[in-house]
């Protein structure tokens, strides 16, 4: 009993002392950050007629379906052109800020937003990856995905050093953007645009609008140290729960897309990864994919291949060596789809997903390579001769006075 109450203390301790996975996680909001920014900037060209007012789906038509099923978008707030391109360029904007971690708690929020204001508004456009996305955007809010890897990690070092050395830090960003979306969050509400719509969303806001004023409150008056151990606490529960529901959600597409394999006949007789590659939708390279259906051993074990990792990935969770090479084997896979099937973006949402299950030792690797180049980068830059002008006719040298 006593080695049970120990082992049920220590798990709670963990759950509440940190917050786990920082690095899956800024994995993670980077993965989904780029990919649908790349998304944007492709469809960029063809967004009038994707979700604006030239899209097949019209205006009307996606109001009619969103008075069925109240799903969130910003986008039926109005059906003009101007408020199109600004959502959209709000869109951009948004995952570019978190993808360079800039307020990740703040930008996960308008980045869900974005999200969804897009998506609902064209339900029938995507290639399954879309979904995986939906589902990540709204996950991430409650996640503390900038504590490595972003512009809020280097700001939080920053002033760590500066207390240290005996300087005061004030926040001023942070309270003024509080303060604008707060006003707009009310304003929103108090015009009745979230009428009729899931109250999940703007339930949410509300809830991260009011978390961020209770933290910022508590950690500029706050007496004691318990309120501020409490606030982190309760950061760190909730942070972890998101964390558990990604890994879970993860499973679960993979478990169920293996099981519903299983049922099919071609699955079971190991033809069918041969019928996409000759759809003329997905066959980008005709070429290659002639050459891979070319072995109809190789198409049987690509198919049964595909199976037994889906079905099986969730039960390698309990082996961490076995879940790496299965881990490998799927991101292998997703990339093959990428190029031969033509779908960039869902591979890109799956190798995201995945990406939560990479082992902390390999990220640290990863993040160390990426510093070293940089820092190459930038040094090379730095040692390059100046160009020569006619106002500098030679390029100046290291022992120039000048």
């Amino acid at each position: 009993m006593n080695r049970f109450a120990l082992a049920v203390s220590a798990g709670i301790a963990r759950v509440t002392d940190a917050a786990l996975g920082p690095y899956q996680t800024a994995v993670v909001r980077i993965g989904f950050s780029a990919t649908w920014l790349l998304f944007l900037l492709r469809e960029f060209p063809h967004r009038q007629e994707m979700y604006g007012p030239d899209a097949p789906w019209s205006w009307d038509l996606a109001q009619r379906l969103i008075s069925d099923d109240h799903a969130f978008t910003a986008l039926m707030w109005s059906s003009g052109r101007f408020w199109f391109e600004l959502v959209y360029a709000f869109a951009l904007l948004t995952s570019v800020l978190l993808l360079l971690g800039w307020r990740t708690r703040t930008m996960s929020v308008l980045f869900m937003v974005g999200v969804l204001s897009l998506q609902n508004r064209s339900v029938f456009i995507g290639d399954g990856g879309d979904n995986v996305l939906h589902l990540m955007s709204v996950y991430l809010v409650f996640t503390r995905c900038g504590q490595v890897w972003s512009l809020d990690a280097r700001r939080e070092r920053r002033t760590r050093d500066a207390r240290a050395r005996g300087e005061g830090v004030a926040d001023r960003i942070g309270p003024a953007l509080w303060g604008v979306l707060g006003f707009v969050l009310v304003a929103v509400t108090a015009g009745g645009r979230f009428d009729g719509t899931d109250p999940t969303v703007p339930v949410i806001l509300w809830l991260v609008w009011l978390a961020q004023a209770v933290r910022w409150a508590v950690a500029r008056w706050a007496g004691g140290r318990e309120p501020r151990i409490l606030a982190d606490v309760v950061a760190n529960v909730v942070h972890n729960g998101a964390l558990l529901v990604i890994m879970a959600e993860a499973c679960l597409i993979y478990a169920t897309a293996g099981w519903y394999k299983i049922q099919g006949s071609r699955w079971q007789d190991g033809t069918a990864v041969y019928y996409p590659l000759h759809l003329d939708y997905f066959s980008p390279w005709p070429g290659l994919a002639d050459l891979l259906s070319s072995s109809g051993t190789m198409v049987m074990l690509v198919t049964y291949g595909t199976v037994i990792v889906q079905v099986a990935f969730p039960f390698t969770l309990f082996n961490r060596r076995v879940k790496n090479v299965l881990l490998a084997a799927m991101m292998t896979e997703h990339a093959v789809i990428a190029v031969v099937l033509g779908l960039p973006f869902f591979s890109l949402a799956m190798i995201a997903t995945d990406a939560v299950f990479l082992p902390t030792s390999f990220l640290r690797r990863l993040g160390g390579w990426a510093a070293r180049a940089r820092t190459r980068v930038l040094a090379g830059r730095a040692a390059l001769p100046e160009p020569r002008t006619p106002e500098n006719p030679e390029p100046a040298h290291a022992d120039s006075t000048a």
